[in-house]
């Protein structure tokens, strides 16, 4: 194989992989490249629609703390309280080095960044609705994944488009590389760095109804474990409350900021009986069980399974100034005009709060004591910090994934100072990726990739969803050796090597069942509901026996071992999450 060295390598170009690089190039000795299993401005941070948070207080009284409150509560107490300060203190300043990049907000009639509600973010420790979110319409994401390629390019970053990561290398606890395929002729290279980052997104791909792109496959995190480090809190997973019906396309939070409507089938606005406070701008898991709720208990539309987004009162105006994505979005799939009519929605799995342990620096930890693996960084969705707990509030992730790529390239920069010498490359370390690549290429298996991975994500939506049980789980973690057997015998028609999509397809269904297995045996462990992880067998949150992090690892025997970490408190003691 043809071996290509740099110093740093950072896998992922969405904002937390752009913004490490960005950090990294300040340093025009350091040799930076970035990998993408896509084009970088089809990485999944562009669908980030709603905002991203900061306490500016551009439109109303706000501060730090109160944010810092908000994440901590919103996470249901499972946030890293220090983690969770930093980010909200650090907020003001990125959404201001965003502005002088070129980054074009929306704005206030005094030329100030716009400001709206989302959900869980209040004034007073929650008194009532703040505007904390800064936004761009609803294209946010898009917008700051624009802004921060320009700036990559400016600085001269190399970037490796439509390579697929199929193997991270680490011996005696140090990352020496990974091995990758190009999808454009099929060749297998060796990448070997001093420092590499994953900045691979999230696992919402394993469910059957979701708002992630096909790409988001959760690729490193697999690659992460079966390398040998340990994932953390990989059962929280987030379903965002409001997905178009059948289709899980994202409707973004900002549709509820500016004052959308939750309707069900008796025409009622059911949020006042859950959450009569803050109503539909509660945190997502309790507005996602809310609607879930309301479908099960036969007032979905019609009786079907979804409810009503009712954005008709804001007018066609505030909609095609505000939201013209999302109208766009109705008109086009549901053949819904939002100005008119309702919006049919239901929860889609949308976001992945556990991850690839790191500490405040981003290194990646080898456990669940703080110790490292050296030259190994990540960031971003993949990772886990834990600023998000058991369930992220909306807009804190682009503001995660931007400072903390941001903080994983100032690590690397300070670590590639130190004077670090390449690692050797362990003999044979790409032959493992190589006899993977032979192996699914020669299969005449009667197994559909299409129909495991249908299969897969349906049991996952189905047990491992929004509402979880003993019965299920267990029931699920059963199919695993099913899920297992059928792999081996799937069968692939398309033996070229120029863009072979049906290969790609097969090495992500063999990483989607090897961390979905990871969710559920954490999910069944934890005998509580916290967060996003709802059991129906434990239905309160249990302080004095879980109030800590979940560390998985692969055993020798491919069992998955389960250890845990205490939360990291500072200020706020567990309480009732009232809204």
């Amino acid at each position: 194989m043809e071996t290509i060295v740099h110093d740093v390598v950072i896998v992922g170009a969405g904002l937390a992989g752009l913004g490490a690089a960005l950090e990294v190039g300040v340093d025009p000795t350091i040799d930076v490249a970035v990998i993408s299993k896509v084009v970088p401005m089809r990485s999944h941070s562009g669908a980030a629609q709603g905002g991203i948070a900061a306490a500016l207080g551009n439109e109303e009284e706000d501060y730090v703390e109160w944010h810092i409150f908000d994440t901590v509560k919103g996470s249901d107490y499972l946030a890293d309280q220090d983690i969770a300060e930093f980010l909200a203190s650090e907020a003001p300043r990125a959404i201001r080095e965003l502005e002088h990049w070129g980054a074009p907000f929306s704005r206030t009639s005094e030329g100030k960044i716009a400001q709206r509600c989302f959900g869980g973010h209040t004034s007073e420790h929650g008194k009532a609705a703040v505007r904390r979110a800064c936004y761009c319409a609803d294209r946010t994401g898009h917008i700051i994944l624009h802004t921060l390629y320009e700036q990559n390019w400016r600085r001269g970053v190399r970037f490796y488009s439509e390579f697929n990561v199929l193997s991270l290398i680490i011996e005696d606890r140090v990352c020496r590389g990974v091995v990758v395929y190009e999808t454009a002729t099929g060749e297998l290279k060796v990448i070997r760095a001093k420092a590499v980052m994953f900045a691979t997104g999230g696992y919402a791909r394993a469910f059957h109804i979701t708002s992630n792109a096909h790409a988001n496959t959760g690729d490193g995190i697999a690659l992460a474990y079966n390398a040998g480090a340990p994932l953390e809190d990989l059962e929280f997973v987030q379903f965002h409350p409001t997905g178009l019906w059948k289709m899980g396309i994202l409707v973004t939070e900002g549709a509820r900021g500016e004052g959308g409507l939750l309707i069900n089938g008796n025409k009622e606005r059911f949020m006042e009986r859950y959450a009569p406070t803050v109503k539909e701008l509660a945190p997502r898991d309790m507005v996602t069980r809310a609607i879930q709720t309301e479908i099960n208990e036969g007032r979905g539309i019609n009786g079907e399974d979804y409810v009503y987004l009712d954005l008709t009162h804001l007018g066609r105006a505030a909609l095609e100034e505000r939201l013209p994505e999302i109208t766009s979005f109705a008109k086009i799939y549901m053949g819904v005009d939002p100005a008119k009519d309702p919006i049919p929605i239901q929860p889609t799995a949308h976001y992945a709060m556990g991850g690839i342990p790191v500490n405040k620096n981003c290194e990646v930890e080898a456990d669940n004591k703080g110790n490292l693996i050296g030259g190994f960084y990540a960031a971003g969705e993949c990772s886990c910090v834990s600023v998000h707990g058991a369930n992220r509030l909306g807009c804190n992730s682009l503001l995660d994934a931007m400072l903390f790529g941001r903080r994983a390239g100032v690590s690397m920069r300070n670590f590639m100072r130190s004077g670090p010498a390449l690692a050797t490359w362990p003999k044979s370390a790409e032959d493992k990726a190589a006899q993977k690549v032979a192996k699914l290429l020669a299969s005449t298996g009667k197994e559909k990739v299409s129909t495991l991975r249908q299969n897969l994500q349906g049991e996952m939506k189905n047990r491992c969803g929004i509402f979880r049980n003993a019965a299920d789980l267990k029931g699920l973690l059963a199919r695993f050796g099913e899920f297992a057997d059928r792999y081996d015998r799937i069968g692939i028609t398309d033996r070229g090597k120029i863009f072979n999509t049906e290969l790609l397809e097969a090495i992500e269904l063999g990483n989607m069942i090897t961390y979905s297995r990871v969710i559920v045996e954490g999910a069944l462990a934890r005998a509580e509901s916290r967060g996003a992880h709802y059991r129906t067998d434990y239905p309160k949150r249990d302080d004095a026996n879980w109030m800590k992090h979940t560390y998985a690892r692969r055993g020798v025997d491919g069992k998955t071992l389960l250890d845990y970490k205490p939360v990291a408190v500072t200020s706020y003691q567990p309480m009732e999450r009232k809204y």
